[in-house]
């Protein structure tokens, strides 16, 4: 199984010079390989292989001052990183998409490099812990949670943030297979996720979208700030990092959220239904895309997978065409506009929550892709659980969306 943890560094003056060095090396490297590829293909009609580029960086050592000072395995990722660019590509146009040419990289759109396979390790120095990087430095780390001791480390990116903090992500492979899934499914949830409520289960929660109205108004007051700055001024670079600061505390209160949200479901349960959403699909949508770009769904039911993966729970994504429409209790079908929160069957008189009712229909979907049978009666002979509202709030503070909704 593969893992990335990522952590800041403490960096003195020194370091953070020291490595803005080394990324603006494998910057420039970066601009040259790109010219040597478009130079290959109009020579030879035809791009070069990534092991033509890579025998270059030899010789380039030889003339190009402080090539030499990189790490060999860092130049090495970045030719890698140039064509699996190139790789993404191909893959777009061959899906129907416009694509263009690769570009050069100015200083503001390269932020990282990468250590592979072996030029670091974790080291114990002075009481602190330290990563020791090949030809760059021993930095101090904040190790916020324990690496598993039967971890390997298969490799280190190294990325300046907008805010011009470093942080290290480390890949790591753990040889251990995830715990069995159950044969017997007695803890089952079917989710439906949306706007107003972020989270509604089977289990009668109802988990409320995050509040970040306020850092929104926030951001948007400095970045008003910021566009009556003179460009490339001194004030106009320090409101820079300030608004940086706000899209920075922003994306971590939505992660933390979403983190604990779907931690939690993995753990809780035997089996976990969700929509297989096309998040891209619906951000191209005509209206309402802030709302759903700030929902993050997409994020939330990868989170989700890995965690239910790591916990041994199945994970099953399952269409979500009419879930909303469908009544849970007799299949039929009933359209009514977005605006109407409360599914009433003309059919068979089952009423429900609108979400609650998806979340049923989600749920089926997923024991039946599975072939398993669940021992709990459905909808139709026994009322849906009273819904019990938990805010953001708390699932920030506790870790838990239902921290007393279950045991109460």
């Amino acid at each position: 199984m593969y893992y990335a943890y990522k952590y800041r560094l403490n960096l003195s003056d020194a370091h953070r010079e020291e490595l803005d060095r080394h990324r603006d090396i494998c910057r420039q490297l970066y601009n040259h390989a790109l010219y040597r590829l478009n130079e290959h293909r109009e020579n030879n009609g035809k791009l070069p292989s990534m092991t033509t580029i890579r025998s270059e960086l030899p010789n380039l050592k030889q003339w190009w001052d402080g090539l030499s000072d990189v790490y060999s395995k860092v130049l090495q990722t970045i030719v890698e990183r140039l064509f699996d660019n190139l790789k993404g590509l191909s893959k777009l146009k061959e899906n129907g998409y416009g694509v263009g040419m690769l570009k050069w990289k100015p200083p503001r759109e390269f932020h990282s490099f990468t250590y592979s396979q072996s030029g670091f390790k974790l080291d114990k120095k002075g009481g602190q812990t330290v990563l020791s990087l090949s030809k760059l430095a021993d930095i101090p780390i904040r190790l916020h949670r324990a690496i598993p001791d039967d971890a390997k480390l298969k490799q280190v990116t190294l990325k300046k943030e907008p805010t011009g903090e470093w942080f290290a992500t480390f890949g790591v492979e753990v040889d251990r297979n995830p715990p069995e899934k159950p044969d017997e499914l007695t803890d089952v949830v079917g989710i439906d996720v949306g706007i107003l409520k972020y989270a509604h289960d089977t289990d009668g929660t109802a988990v409320e979208s995050l509040d970040l109205s306020n850092e929104r108004e926030w951001l948007e007051r400095e970045q008003r700030k910021l566009s009556r700055k003179q460009h490339g001024s001194a004030n106009y670079r320090k409101q820079q990092h300030v608004v940086a600061r706000r899209h920075a505390e922003l994306k971590q209160k939505r992660r933390d959220f979403l983190h604990k949200l779907s931690n939690y479901y993995a753990k809780e349960y035997d089996l976990v239904a969700v929509e297989d959403l096309d998040a891209k699909g619906l951000m191209e949508l005509p209206s309402n895309s802030r709302n759903r770009a700030g929902a993050a769904w997409g994020t939330f039911l990868r989170m989700l997978e890995y965690k239910c993966e790591r916990e041994g729970t199945y994970y099953v994504p399952v269409n979500p065409r009419h879930t909303t429409k469908e009544c849970a209790s007799c299949g039929v079908k009933t359209d009514r506009p977005l605006w109407v929160r409360e599914h009433s069957c003309p059919s068979c008189g089952f009423e429900a929550d609108r979400d609650a009712n998806a979340a049923w229909n989600i749920l089926a979907r997923g024991l039946k892709k599975v072939g398993v049978v669940h021992s709990d009666s459905t909808p139709v002979e026994t009322a849906l659980p009273t819904d019990t509202v938990v805010s953001a709030k708390r699932v920030l503070e506790a870790g838990s969306p239902v921290l007393n909704a279950r045991s109460a």
